[in-house]
């Protein structure tokens, strides 16, 4: 298969970050930019944890035309009973379910043993199969869970009939090596791993989870989870963003495509970042107010003569306007004569402009960053410098009055 499937959770898992709650129409206007930018899966909430979330999900069906909607369920009957109900009016719906694999969970969360949980997997395979054809299956906490444990319930979920095997690393503790490693173990071992979509899904606690995505998906994964900007619990997901352009930018490594219309990127990230009231840092891949600034005159120049010395992807495929050159202390000539070109200011001579270059970097060694209003002031000075003076200011005196009045009392 050589495309890669674009499963986001931003609307379920990147609702969890602490204080990203969002209302049922910000969810609406998330889930409208997820389809325009062309994810294939939008998980649109846990339809049991709440009457919001069921609501969001079911009005988040009935809009929905080209992606896939799905809903989260425990492992139980009743969650998904909720999440069928609540994905019924899509035209692609999906039911993923889960339950955790990891010795640590089965016995101090779940008081459950292995065969039991290996029971209650298929079970909820065989109850998500009466509201879709589509259900996905998740074994939470397989970075801690045992290897044949986990091929053996695969296998037995995957003849229940679910679709796509989902690995994940719930609490981001794997590193991109072992991850690829599991990977490939279970697609060789587990029974029937081709008739299946096998997914990974991590987290970023140890700042890997992009990373050992891609290492799953060089060892034979072929669905990311992911979230716009990584938004997440604790320290949140895999980047969409950051996914999607290391498939595209090194297709030399991946060989595979995605539906991603990569211009809508910063639109649906700035969608995101002002509705949840979650920042993006200014040096965050892709994304970031910095992502294609060049500060360094080394690179500035670079960029001005050719842009792939310093750029690897083009800004406005990103859904930037174009690279920004940051001017500042660091900045070289040539960049400060293209701002000057881009501002439609023209000088008279070489001479004119060595001077007020010179005035330029004087100034930017008293502040960070130039702006236009800054160069269209260097360039007034300039001018005014080499013209004779018609006014000169030889005093000037300034009084102020605050006009209080004191109250006087008999």
């Amino acid at each position: 298969m050589n495309e890669l499937i674009i499963f986001d959770t931003t609307l379920r898992d990147g609702e969890q970050s602490p204080g990203a709650s969002m209302t049922q129409e910000e969810k609406l206007r998330i889930a409208k930019q997820l389809e325009k930018l062309g994810v294939n899966v939008i998980e649109a909430g846990f339809a049991a944890a709440s009457p919001g979330d069921f609501s969001s999900i079911k009005a988040i069906s009935k809009i929905i035309e080209k992606s896939t909607v799905c809903s989260l369920a425990r492992a139980l009957e009743s969650d998904i009973k909720k999440a069928g109900q609540a994905i019924q009016p899509a035209k692609h719906k999906r039911i993923h379910t889960f339950i955790a694999t990891s010795k640590i969970h089965m016995e101090n969360k779940l008081r459950m043993t292995p065969d039991q949980v290996l029971k209650r997997g298929v079970e909820a395979v065989k109850w998500s199969l009466d509201y879709t054809d589509d259900v996905e299956f998740s074994a939470e906490d397989a970075v801690r869970s045992d290897v044949n444990f986990l091929i053996e319930i695969f296998d037995a979920v995957i003849k229940a009939g679910a679709k796509t095997i989902n690995v994940p690393d719930t609490v981001g503790y794997s590193i991109p090596k072992s991850w690829g490693n599991l990977m490939n173990e279970l697609i060789s071992k587990v029974p029937n791993s081709q008739s299946v979509i096998w997914s990974t899904h991590c987290h970023n606690d140890l700042g890997m989870a992009v990373a050992n995505s891609l290492s799953a998906v060089q060892n034979g994964a072929r669905q990311v989870e992911c979230t716009i900007n990584g938004l997440g619990e604790r320290a949140g997901n895999a980047s969409l963003e950051e996914i999607v352009m290391s498939v595209k930018t090194r297709k030399d490594i991946f060989n595979l495509e995605t539906k991603i219309n990569t211009e809508q990127i910063v639109a649906t990230s700035r969608l995101v970042s002002n509705i949840t009231g979650y920042p993006v840092q200014p040096n965050k891949a892709i994304v970031g107010a910095n992502a294609f600034a060049h500060e360094s005159g080394i690179h500035q120049d670079g960029v001005l003569k050719h842009r792939e010395t310093y750029e690897i992807m083009r800004a406005q495929d990103v859904g930037w306007g174009a690279n920004k050159i940051s001017l500042g202390k660091l900045s070289g000539r040539n960049a400060f004569k293209n701002r000057l070109v881009e501002l439609g200011i023209e000088l008279d001579s070489e001479e004119v402009l060595n001077s007020t270059f010179d005035r330029f970097k004087a100034l930017a060694d008293k502040k960070s960053e130039i702006y236009d209003e800054d160069i269209h002031a260097l360039v007034t000075e300039e001018f005014v410098s080499v013209a004779v003076d018609r006014f000169k200011l030889v005093s000037l005196k300034s009084i102020t009055d605050t006009q209080k009045k004191t109250l006087c009392r008999n």
